[in-house]
């Protein structure tokens, strides 16, 4: 299955989730399983928009974009986590007029069923979009899962506070739980537009990455014919790049360094896939000088 079928399977679930939410809630009149359905809300607005981003992140590369459109599924992370600040603090709001005046809650068996089908509905999605995250490398994708999985957590607390209320009758634990329901959606909101602002600044390969990279180039080096400098990379969505110097001897003919080059760059995409290699020629006896001042200015 795609990237793009889990999303739109994510979609369907997250209206499913918000039927069996919302009747939960209504049955019960509890403030933390309102805080529980609001943040699927959430969970189908993201689900959607990352759809419409990892469908923008295919696209092939164009005149305006020559690198391609990768790092469109960064926004979509940024935008679930600025969601997820908002439904933060909706559940604030609800829960603090609740906090002052307590309310009795009803059918609490039946609606917490409701919830738990539901949780159970997402956490078996989010274990498969995570996984498959991973495969793809798709960070809209994982971003939609690990909220998916946030929503599980929160849902069992909501569901275990209020097994408490039921047991202990102290009503004004309903909305206290809602309130730390909001704490745990904003920390998640938080990591999420971390994790995008990072990944448009370019952010390093991940170091099992890098380290696949360095085993291939040692493969290669010579102490008297090769050797590679300024090794430097970066990650936009599911690609990867690379870019290095490749030292050769000033000897070689130029079909001879651009053969050598050509086994290299097919090495390197062969070890990690989705890899994009550049490397530039230079003599061995050429340095470079990429840490001159006047190119920080």
């Amino acid at each position: 299955m795609q990237v793009s079928a889990y999303l739109k399977l994510s979609i369907m679930v997250a209206v499913a989730t918000i039927a069996l939410k919302t009747g939960a809630w209504w049955l019960t009149d509890s403030v933390s399983l309102l805080s529980d359905a609001m943040e699927s809300v959430v969970n189908l607005a993201g689900a959607m928009f990352a759809l419409a981003m990892v469908t923008v992140a295919a696209r092939p590369p164009d005149d305006d974009h020559p690198l391609g459109h990768h790092k469109a599924e960064y926004f979509s992370s940024g935008f679930e986590g600025v969601l997820i600040f908002v439904a933060a603090l909706a559940i604030v709001w609800a829960a603090a007029s609740r906090l002052w005046s307590p309310q009795p809650l009803g059918s609490l068996g039946l609606g917490l069923t409701l919830s738990v089908v539901s949780s159970i509905m997402n956490g078996v999605l989010a274990w498969s979009m995570l996984k498959k995250a991973r495969e793809h490398r798709s960070m809209a994708l994982e971003a939609d899962a690990r909220h998916l999985f946030t929503d599980v957590w929160t849902s069992a607390g909501v569901v275990m506070g209020l097994l408490g209320v039921a047991a202990t009758g102290w009503l004004w634990l309903d909305p206290v739980i809602a309130i730390a329901v909001a704490g745990n959606v904003a920390r998640e909101g938080f990591s999420l537009v971390r994790r995008s602002a990072d990944g448009l600044m370019d952010r390093a390969v991940e170091p099992e990455v890098m380290q696949q990279i360095d085993a291939v180039l040692a493969g290669f080096v010579h102490p008297t014919t090769l050797r590679f400098d300024h090794v430097t990379t970066r990650r936009a969505g599911q690609r990867r790049f690379v870019d290095m110097h490749m030292h050769m001897p000033p000897s070689w003919s130029l079909q001879r360094a651009a053969a050598v080059r050509a086994s290299v760059e097919q090495a390197l995409m062969s070890e990690v896939p989705g890899l994009r290699a550049t490397i530039q020629l230079l003599p061995m006896d050429v340095e470079s000088h990429f840490d001159d001042q006047r190119d920080l200015i």
